[in-house]
């Protein structure tokens, strides 16, 4: 039981250091995922970046002028940025950076941040949650052995020399 209760603190201080390299990780990924970008359906990093774009409403890392630094803006110089940045209540919106009002504002770095960051807190609010039903068991373990030792009712039976 102790041992347990050790590796879930142990657990609880590893996922809060994750939280903290979460954004560090992410501001590099997220950059290379964005320039690996080639606009088709048939690859996932592009079908991912649409999926948050369109899911979290946001528009490049910081903002969606990061689009004008990535290899598919230069090759298709067409000064647009992806449809998935479009707003949903503008009807036909190309994702020209000349109407700037039909895209979302802002980056998705800080909001794939934020995401990861709940979904571990409630990560850590379940190991927390596990190490205090561990010791309720432990401290519910130590009452029932402190009782049998006074209560003649818990003596043990001898046969011989051996335990019944």
């Amino acid at each position: 039981m102790g041992q347990c209760g050790i590796t879930s603190s142990k657990t609880v201080l590893v996922f809060l250091n994750l939280i903290f390299w979460v954004e560090d990780e992410v501001n590099h990924s997220i950059q290379k995922v964005y320039n690996e970008y080639n606009g088709t359906n048939a690859d996932a990093s592009s079908r991912a970046i649409d999926y948050v774009q369109r899911q979290l409403h946001c528009c490049g890392i910081h903002t969606y002028s990061d689009w004008m630094n990535t290899r598919w803006f230069n090759e298709f110089q067409n000064n647009s940025v992806p449809v998935s940045c479009c707003k949903p209540n503008v009807s036909n919106c190309t994702g020209s950076l000349a109407r700037p009002g039909d895209l979302y504002p802002e980056g998705c770095e800080a909001l794939v941040v934020k995401k990861l960051k709940e979904i571990m807190m409630y990560v850590i609010w379940a190991a927390l949650t596990f190490a205090a039903i561990q010791v309720f068991g432990m401290l519910s373990a130590c009452v029932v052995l402190c009782r049998r030792s006074r209560d003649p009712a818990y003596e043990l039976l001898m046969t011989g020399g051996t335990y019944a």
